[in-house]
């Protein structure tokens, strides 16, 4: 765009409606195996044809689903994903206030395989008559089986105004890698700042064919580990391993299991923090904070610390505040934050501020 989309004084007010694309999760018991059934009736999840897809999604959704709520209950009985994304658009959208006083900028929440789906949130912003929709993923590793799924859903279900654009991945932006050294430091503190330590990256896994095929995911989880840990100082003892695998199939490691195991044999202790989570959920709530503590304990690996997500994080808010500023201000096709290119850069992932054509 010739012209500052944030330095326009004159005139009304643009509209900018902000998207941010997450998973969702269950809400109630009941809503366990649906949700187990959409996410795995997702072509981007299971790459089958649809005849042989459905079935499998309706076997796997009620196979899975006693131990799923069982996990759930630990929570309460809900995933707390949505209301920790609303406390994330609710500050997004005070911060854009402040940073982009010429425009006026709600945000919206669409979640993939629960509520509130896409088509609900799509619905919502055509109600709004946006000028501009920025579609804003909270998954900061572009991978087909999120951010690209997410996206192919919102093209399908908007119908409204306005240019809309994505901001396909940010692994390295300013703003991210700062709030995960943060969190990291303040555990390593909160733990007595304990030696002999192994600083563990967990990212949820894939399946080895999936990156083989093309997508960018896990050489973009590394790359944010790698920045964080320059961010640290680079002194530290680090890992990126992969959790939350399901199926036959062989996935990509190791796994963060194996690597708290590999940890305790070398007599370390290990601090792991969710690289990939952006928010606290099943994966942390669950996985991290139960069964890999247990794990630990079993393997002898002492101490077992775990890092929260990054939530409301200052440093994270405002790095999302950035990309949409960023994404605004400058022409299609220039990235919007901290460049990052993919190493073999995958075709639906440039990397850069991407417009959605309808």
């Amino acid at each position: 765009m010739a012209e500052s989309l944030m330095a326009r004084d004159a005139g009304p007010a643009r509209r900018v409606a902000v998207v941010l694309f997450n998973l969702g999760g269950p809400d109630r018991p009941s809503a366990v195996r649906p949700f187990l059934f959409n996410l795995f009736a997702d072509p981007a999840i299971i790459q089958v044809p649809a005849l042989v897809r459905y079935p499998l999604a309706l076997m796997i959704s009620w196979l899975r689903q006693a131990s799923a709520k069982a996990n759930y209950a630990r929570m309460g009985g809900a995933s707390p994903l949505l209301p920790e994304t609303e406390a994330q658009a609710g500050a997004l959208q005070a911060l854009l206030a402040t940073q982009a006083p010429s425009c006026r900028v709600k945000t919206f929440i669409a979640m993939r395989y629960w509520r509130p789906f896409t088509a609900a949130a799509a619905r919502e912003v055509a109600e709004f008559e946006p000028d501009e929709v920025v579609l804003l993923p909270l998954y900061p590793q572009y991978s087909t089986t999120t951010t690209a799924s997410s996206l192919k859903a919102w093209r399908a279900a908007y119908r409204g105004s306005g240019r809309v654009r994505a901001i396909c991945c940010y692994p390295t932006q300013k703003g991210l890698v700062e709030a995960h050294a943060q969190r990291i430091l303040g555990a390593f503190e909160a733990a007595g700042r304990p030696e002999k330590l192994r600083l563990l990256f967990s990212a949820h896994g894939l399946p080895e064919k999936v990156i083989e095929a093309g997508d960018p995911y896990q050489s973009q989880v590394e790359a944010t580990a790698a920045a964080v840990v320059q961010c640290l100082g680079g002194e530290w003892d680090w890992q990126v391993c992969y959790q939350s695998r399901v199926g036959p199939l062989k996935w990509i490691g190791p796994s963060t299991a194996e690597a708290i195991g590999q940890a305790a044999r070398e007599g370390l202790g290990v601090i792991v923090t969710p690289i990939a989570f952006v928010s606290e959920h099943i994966e942390t709530l669950v996985e991290l904070d139960h069964d890999y503590a247990v794990l630990a304990e079993q393997e002898g690996c002492r101490p077992y610390v775990r890092v929260p997500a990054l939530g409301l994080h200052e440093a994270f808010i405002g790095g999302l505040a950035d990309l949409v500023v960023g994404c605004l201000n400058q022409p299609v096709g220039v990235s919007p934050g901290a460049p990052h290119q993919c190493e073999a850069c995958y075709g639906q992932c440039p990397g850069r501020v991407v417009e959605i054509v309808r």
